[in-house]
């Protein structure tokens, strides 16, 4: 039976602050990494053994895996990041207030982009200054693939073709599977894990630093989840 781990990251110094997200590179605050060190407390306590690490290429998501595997004495294992579980992109509201925000377009509208399945937030134009394609870090990604706005259906979307070469493999040859990544990306994939419709994931939360553990059989079907407390 293997082990599906999904952490995620703790609060960011953008959590912290109120603050729309989305790709913007922001680090954990120190409530942040208290967080994800306890992440790797229980994990150690629960006995949890991992062959492979997953996360994002956003700083917050990988010092919360880092301080995870610290902790649960796992530092060592494979790991591997990629842009796929980075974030949902907020779009033109990535740096905003939320309360702001909910002011100027109203709090029906902001929990809309929030937290619905396929209403699209304003995009970010590919020539302002704080769009993806002039972070070097995209720089091998075809500047037509970084996006200018997600809503979780497209973030599932770019989220699968990494489930299906990369992780699922891992977890259909018995192993355990470990993935820091965003509350939006982990809903995602939560989403399709779980076969969650699309009204109820709205209703879906990711808790900062509290690790939820999928077990599966060997048909990749889900068998037992529970949460790390």
């Amino acid at each position: 039976m293997a082990k599906l781990v999904l952490i995620r990251h703790g609060q960011s110094e953008w959590n912290l602050s109120n603050q729309f997200t989305g790709w913007v590179d922001v680090d954990l605050s120190e409530e942040g990494v208290k967080q994800a060190i306890n992440a790797g407390k229980l994990i150690k306590k629960a006995g949890i053994e991992f062959d492979y690490a997953f996360t994002s290429v956003l700083t917050r998501a990988i010092k919360t895996l880092h301080y995870a595997l610290e902790y649960s004495d796992q530092l060592w294992i494979p790991e591997e990041k990629t842009w796929r579980l980075n974030e949902r992109h907020y779009g033109a509201l990535q740096g905003h207030n939320k309360a702001k925000a909910a002011e100027k377009y109203g709090e029906d509208q902001v929990h809309i982009w929030r937290r619905s399945y396929d209403v699209l937030p304003p995009f970010l134009d590919a020539s302002d200054e704080g769009s993806a394609v002039h972070d070097r870090r995209y720089a091998n990604l075809d500047p037509h693939i970084v996006p200018g706005g997600e809503n979780l259906k497209v973030t599932l979307e770019r989220v699968m073709p990494y489930w299906e070469d990369k992780i699922a493999p891992l977890l259909l040859d018995g192993k355990n599977v470990v993935i820091a990544a965003h509350g939006n990306s982990l809903r995602a994939l939560s989403k399709y894990i779980e076969n969650i419709s699309d009204e109820d994931i709205m209703n879906l939360e990711m808790a900062t630093g509290e690790p939820v553990v999928y077990d599966f059989d060997d048909k990749l079907n889900v068998t037992n989840k529970t949460k790390l407390d």
